[in-house]
């Protein structure tokens, strides 16, 4: 132990040590080391000067250039072929191009041209190409292309192309616009964002235009219409017409203005700032003709719903109605940003998120909701019903979009979420055509087997002579020995509206019933484990031998009504009892009647 703690010892120790650890390379003395450090990172692509990093920003930038009549600015967005080089020639093209713009071209919205660094992935063209319009000129239609390029630093931007530089080089216009041929000299010495003020005047006048015209010819059309269709007065059709007149009205206006601005040969400068004025107006009308769509949808479902006596189908409508516009609504805000170029890119994918979150904490509410749909569409229950669902009994009292609310037998009410009340078992009686009649009679072991002949066919008498009884199946059977009875069976269905008649007319049966045993002789049987006191009065003798008798006169006629009655028996006691029983208050003032 002293060796170890020895000074010398210690110093030999740490040289041995150093030695082995330089001898290792760095990454192993260094596990944890991040070997990407040595990777070069892809560099940051710098900001563009004149925003030509995107087709959209290179005609933004070349539009506005032009606005302010900047050539030397607007030269840069333009690749020039080698052999123009002069600033007189590059000026004259640059003039010839927004002159063919201006009067026989066009450009996309800007909504439509790409904002990204590749541009348009799945156009068809070259990963490096992007078609922004066109222009038509000698007959010929000349496609306008943007072609990536990189810059004095190396780094990539977009540039019309000198291919389409070449194509409108040799081409030249004599003739001046048609707006400013017909308009004064004095509007054409105003400029206002490079455009003549006669130009931004008769802009507006088209507007106004377009939308006199478009009301005119739609009004005609409507008129037309509810002259030539009667149906067209009335509803749902008259609804739907005055629904989608107005949108129609609006987009008519829209494409109107567009075909009157380039046919009177308005700045492209103009046209294009006003393009996502136009575009937007386009969108407005369709989110007016939805909205106004899911009004009336509404409207024509809650009278339907309410005409078939369905008032929880007007609060599922109500529901689906405020959803429909609250989704048109932000699916409208989504459009609009995206028409005038505001990038909805990354709210789009927050929406998403916050959808799925919302989606997870509302799955509950969904669900429910869900159900409630399910309640209506199928209507196996309707307010009013009286039904066991699960374990609870009950009249439906109130069918909400979240729940169900019951009205038990004992005065309580019970609220049953819809997504678990349509994916329980639902058993409604309101539905049942006929009430069953069961019931299992004992008798006495002194029974004799002519006293249960007579019963068998007593009862049965009863059941086809009443009128409130069905005939098929009006069953009768002696099914058994009991522990202390012999059993009859007694099955037969009751024709009541409701339970409280059925329970009358099950009553008027059990009495009748109690006559017929009194008749035969023969009694209900006793529990065996019951122990009574007194004298037993025994069966009647004389009923006995009475029912033995006609038994017996039955045998000798052959008309023993066992197993079963005949037709003809059956039709000879059809009705033949009085319902209500004779002598009762409802049978004394049916009979007044």
């Amino acid at each position: 132990m002293k060796k170890i703690f020895d000074p010398a010892y210690l110093k030999t120790l740490v040289l041995i040590s150093s030695l082995l650890i330089n001898s290792f390379p760095a990454e192993a003395q260094f596990p944890l080391s991040n070997k990407q450090n040595n990777q070069t990172e892809p560099k940051e692509i710098p900001e563009d000067k004149l925003n030509r990093r995107t087709p959209r920003g290179t005609v933004t930038g070349f539009i506005d250039a032009m606005s302010e009549q900047n050539y030397n600015r607007a030269f840069r967005y333009l690749n020039f072929p080698p052999d123009i080089t002069s600033p007189e020639k590059k000026e004259e093209i640059l003039q010839v191009l927004q002159r063919l713009f201006d009067q026989k071209g066009s450009i996309q919205p800007y909504y439509l041209i790409s904002d990204e660094p590749n541009g348009k992935i799945d156009d068809g063209l070259g990963e490096n190409l992007e078609r922004i319009g066109s222009v038509d000129a000698d007959d010929k239609l000349i496609e306008i292309y943007l072609k990536q390029h990189d810059d004095e630093i190396g780094y990539p931007i977009w540039l019309f192309s000198s291919e389409t530089i070449s194509s409108i080089s040799s081409l030249s216009l004599e003739n001046a616009a048609l707006i400013n041929q017909i308009t004064p000299n004095f509007f054409k010495r105003y400029l206002w964002g490079g455009v003549p003020a006669a130009q931004w005047i008769v802009a507006l006048v088209l507007i106004a235009l377009s939308y006199f015209i478009s009301l005119l010819i739609i009004s005609i059309v409507v008129f037309l219409l509810k002259k030539l269709w009667k149906r067209t007065r009335e509803e749902p059709i008259s609804g739907i017409i005055g629904t989608i007149k107005l949108p129609l009205i609006l987009y008519t206006a829209v494409w109107i203005f567009v075909a009157l601005s380039r046919n009177l040969e308005l700045s492209i400068i103009l046209r294009q700032k006003f393009s996502a004025i136009t575009i937007s107006v386009g969108i407005a009308a369709i989110l007016i003709l939805l909205w106004r769509l899911s009004d009336f949808i509404g409207k024509f479902s809650q009278e339907k719903m309410v005409l078939r006596g369905n008032p929880a189908g007007v609060s599922i409508v109500l529901f689906l109605q405020r959803a429909a516009k609250i989704a048109i609504v932000i699916f409208g805000i989504i459009a609009i940003l995206g028409a005038v170029g505001i990038d909805v890119t990354t709210g789009l994918a927050a929406l998403g998120i916050g959808g799925i979150a919302l989606a997870l904490g509302a799955q509950k509410t969904i669900e429910n909701f869900v159900g409630s749909v399910t309640l209506i569409a199928d209507r196996p229950i309707r307010v009013g019903d009286f039904c066991r669902v699960g374990e609870i009994t009950g009249h439906i009292e109130k069918i909400g979009i979240r729940s169900t609310q019951i009205r038990t037998l004992d005065r309580t009410v019970v609220s049953i979420p819809n997504g678990a009340f349509s994916s329980d078992t639902i058993e409604n009686y309101a539905h049942r055509d006929k009430f069953r009649f069961v019931s299992v009679l004992n008798f006495r072991y002194e029974t004799s087997p002519d006293q249960l002949r007579f019963l068998l066919t007593e009862l049965r008498k009863v059941l086809y002579a009443h009128p409130k009884v069905y005939e098929d199946p009006a069953r009768v059977r002696f099914i058994g020995f009991g522990a202390h009875s012999l059993d009859l069976e007694i099955f037969v269905y009751l024709d009541a509206k409701n339970y409280d008649e059925f329970l009358e007319i099950r009553e008027d049966l059990m009495l009748r019933m109690m006559d017929v045993v009194d008749r035969s002789g023969t009694d209900f049987a006793f529990p065996s484990q019951t122990i009574y006191f007194g004298k037993d009065q025994g069966l009647s003798k004389e009923k006995s031998v009475k029912a033995e008798a006609e038994v017996e006169i039955q045998k000798e006629k052959r008309e023993m009504p066992l197993p079963q009655f005949t037709r003809e028996q059956i039709d000879a006691l059809r009705n033949k009892s009085s319902y209500p029983p004779e002598g009762s208050s409802t049978g004394i003032e049916k009979n007044k009647t």
